[in-house]
């Protein structure tokens, strides 16, 4: 089954262009470690310590969250850190990130959406993710057993 689960909303003025993402389980759940590879090419030199990442989450029409962070203080919550070259040079960028998903995060649909500028103001990253947290339950299983599956996940432009 194929499903586009992170949806790169940028364009060619963008710093930042994003090949391929992929996530490990394919359906993150709560409370669970979630592996994100981005494969990725930078247009220009970025010093990846001073990007600003605002991150909106909704829950139906509700704003639950609209938080700005520097890169590396988003990816700490998250668990995680930047890795290699903090200002790498124009040209192929991959990162690996394995993320932890706070249990304390409300069960239900989320829309997330991602939205990065450099430094000086140019466009980064433009990333939609929508996330179902809701509580499914295999039919032949116990009250406990969730249906969400370990599966690998790839999108691809």
């Amino acid at each position: 089954m194929t499903i586009r689960l992170v949806e790169d909303a940028s364009d060619d003025t963008y710093v930042l262009d994003i090949h391929d993402i992929t996530l490990i389980p394919s359906y993150p759940c709560l409370g669970r470690p979630l592996r994100w590879t981005m494969n990725s090419s930078l247009k220009e030199t970025v010093d990846l310590t001073q990007v600003t990442c605002t991150t909106t989450m909704k829950v139906g029409p509700v704003k639950i969250l609209n938080s700005t962070y520097r890169l590396p203080d988003l990816l700490a919550n998250l668990g995680t850190r930047l890795t290699g070259n903090p200002q790498p040079p124009a040209g192929p960028w991959q990162q690996t990130w394995n993320l932890h998903i706070p249990r304390t995060v409300p069960v239900a649909r989320h829309r997330i959406h991602l939205r990065a500028h450099t430094a000086d103001g140019k466009n980064f990253l433009a990333l939609n993710i929508p996330l179902d947290f809701n509580h499914r339950y295999h039919p032949t299983a116990g009250a406990h057993d969730h249906l969400q599956k370990d599966r690998e996940f790839s999108w691809a432009q």
